[in-house]
């Protein structure tokens, strides 16, 4: 049998199976109506736990508790269970492109390496959590978080704070926050599609709610032939990844609520190399498989005045680099992270509000190349306070945070924000914050680290305007904002042995770069007529590097488009009618950047239309909705890249069934 026809049968039997579990298993466990226990749920849950609450309008990213958009001065925007179900499919990336000042680099096709950039910020200046547990690799040379390796398949919600923000989350949060929530509802749902490139995505759901708590996870698998990575190449470079989450919680009192989650993922990606004798990008047999746990326990106590949120949590990425399949790995790494926190909010009195915590973060790394290996590890401790007023029409709060790192000593950061409702859902905004990144381990400890390495640090400043929130029936908000960062960490060559370069002959990490990135934000959406959604997100950012001294002064950073926007419309003509589609779309129009810092290569603008519909089937026994759905990405075929020399996704088809949304 050969290997193709093999990967089509594991295809269609993978369909077949989760196809037939998803209505196999609904029909029993809706016999005992699934509402009923969402109800039992609602009555017993905390209703300040950020990772229950299902509004789209609350958000953690702000104060480190649960808090309404509408109450900061900072920028948010917050995506819900169901626009992330309307935009169909796995790939995170086209939730995130709704969100402005967000740009996207990818290496290749879905689980290629895949970079955010946040307002002309590079990756690693991201702080990713996904069930309140921070996610970075440790063991990358910068410790970023590769979005490659998330699919949307099982998250519930997505909240992206833009702005540094280190007095309530400290390391890592230099240019934004991103917190990802898995799903946990009671019942079984699930869906399946199939389409080009042999891809096919499918997710299960359930879980047990009532008075005594509720017990519950997910599960999803992805698998796909892909693409050449290499745009000059023919072979094509699949992916297949394994996920799991679980999460629980027990109702203890009206007070106590112990929770926990895990959450196992598993991949492979086939990826393009640099072959001799050319050394120039192209096909390659080489493989990644990359493995990632992650999980939390802890407690929440909700006694009305005061609010705490506790607990430990933990984070392991390991990475695998082979030649080809079957054969032994060229290099290895494996980055852990431990954390123990307490965060808080206090009301002594009336509209006053302290927000408070602390956390101890324990971080290490290994990694082996060709046989030999290098590790470290490091700890870091912070604690913070932020003063609040919630009154009337106003609010505001102010902040600072202590952080003491084993290596590098101590940071201090600030930050303020300030809104003020004008007239009804019309509110003012401004709001300043200071970030830090720490140097990643590699930076620091590996055969080119510096262990002398400063900080990262940077300062950001917004002014806006907005009209109600993304949950309104009309809402627009335009952001002014610029950001100053300075001793941003770079590689830097070692012509002479002394000093940092001492033993270091073919480089090593330095301080050595400042940049600014300024611009404006303009968010909105509508439903000027019943049925009829509109949506759109556009950011125009100027991000230089700032860096006195140097030949690439003046010039932009590499891959931060200066214009991108993404228009999105949902119709449905008669809303929830059986047998009536849903025609939505998304239109993502990106201009062009400069690969490298010198500013030689050019990644030309990009033009991207995906076109999607949907049919509500009706329901099976306990009111669950059931609907077939389709989309064609990239309808036009546009050839782009997003980083040079790898290609991005032709037009693809897909097509699938959902239950239970």
């Amino acid at each position: 049998m050969s290997d193709s026809t093999a990967c089509d049968g594991e295809i269609m039997r993978t369909f077949l199976f989760l196809g037939g579990s998803i209505l196999g298993l609904t029909a029993p466990a809706y016999a005992q109506d699934a509402s009923d226990a969402d109800a039992g749920a609602d009555e017993m849950v905390l209703a300040s736990d950020a990772f229950e609450i299902d509004e789209d309008a609350i958000t953690i990213t702000v104060t480190g508790n649960p808090s309404e958009v509408e109450d900061t001065g900072q920028p948010v925007t917050v995506i819900g269970a169901e626009e992330i179900a309307q935009i169909q499919g796995p790939d995170l990336t086209r939730v995130l492109r709704r969100v402005p000042g967000v740009t996207i680099n990818r290496t290749g096709g879905l689980g290629a390496t895949t970079g955010v950039s946040v307002r002309g910020a590079s990756n690693d200046q991201l702080l990713v959590l996904i069930d309140g547990v921070r996610v970075a690799d440790t063991a990358s040379p910068a410790g970023a978080f590769d979005f490659g390796t998330l699919t949307s398949s099982n998250l519930a919600k997505v909240e992206l704070l833009r702005g540094a923000n280190s007095v309530i989350w400290g390391a890592d949060a230099l240019a934004g926050v991103l917190v990802a929530s898995t799903v946990e509802r009671s019942g079984l749902g699930g869906s399946v599609e199939a389409g080009s490139r042999s891809t096919v995505a499918s997710s299960i759901e359930g879980g047990l709610a009532g008075d005594a708590g509720f017990i519950g996870g997910s599960a999803s698998y992805l698998t796909t032939d892909g693409f050449s990575a290499a745009a000059n190449g023919t072979e094509p470079d699949g992916f297949r990844q394994f996920a799991v989450n679980g999460r629980a919680r027990a109702y203890i009192s009206r007070t106590f609520e112990p929770i926990g989650s895990l959450r196992y993922a598993e991949g492979t990606l086939d990826i393009d190399g640099f072959p001799a004798p050319s050394f120039t990008l192209g096909d390659t047999d080489e493989i990644q498989e990359t493995s990632q746990l992650s999980g939390n326990v802890g407690a929440i106590y909700d006694g009305g005045a005061l609010f705490m949120r506790g607990g430990y949590s933990f984070s392991d990425t390991a990475r695998d680099n082979l030649p080809g399949p079957g054969q032994a790995a060229t290099f290895e790494s494996d980055g852990h992270s431990d954390r123990l926190e307490l965060r808080g909010e206090w009301r002594p009195i009336g509209p006053l509000i302290v927000n408070f915590g602390a956390e101890n973060l324990w971080s290490d790394y290994e990694s082996t190349s060709y046989g030999a290996t290098s590790s470290a590890d490091t700890s870091i401790f912070g604690a913070y306070v932020q003063a609040g007023i919630e009154f009337g029409g106003l609010a505001g709060h102010v902040g600072v945070r202590q952080d003491e790192h084993e290596d590098f000593g101590g940071a201090t950061s600030f930050g303020g924000d300030l809104t003020f409702e004008i007239v009804p859902n019309l509110r003012l905004r401004a709001s300043v914050g200071e970030g830090f990144k720490a140097p990643s381990l590699y930076q620091l400890y590996s055969d080119y680290g510096n262990s002398i390495l400063q900080p990262e640090e940077s300062t950001s400043y917004d002014l806006g305007i907005a009209y109600g929130t993304r949950t309104s029936p009309f809402y627009a908000s335009v952001t002014a904002f610029q950001r100053d960062s300075e001793n941003l960490i770079a590689f830097v060559g070692c012509p002479v042995q002394t000093g940092i370069c001492d033993n270091r002959p073919f480089g090593t990490y330095d301080n050595v770069s400042q940049a600014r990135a300024r611009g404006v934000e303009v968010e909105a959406g509508a439903t000027p007529v019943n049925g009829l959604t509109l949506r759109a997100a556009y950011a125009y950012t100027e991000a230089e590097d700032r860096s006195t001294g140097t030949a690439n002064f003046g010039n932009e950073l590499a891959r931060r488009p200066s214009n991108a926007a993404t228009l999105s419309f949902d119709w449905a003509p008669l809303p929830d009618r059986v047998g009536v589609p849903v025609i939505g779309g998304d239109l993502r129009i990106v201009g062009e950047a400069f690969d490298n810092a010198a500013n030689t290569v050019v990644l030309d603008g990009y033009t991207v239309f995906d076109l999607r519909v949907s049919m509500p089937l009706g329901t099976i026994a306990g009111e669950r909705p059931v609907e077939i759905f389709a989309r064609a990405e990239n309808l036009f075929d546009e050839e782009y890249q997003t980083a040079a020399g790898y290609a991005q996704a032709p037009r693809g088809i897909f097509a699938g069934l959902r239950v239970g949304l």
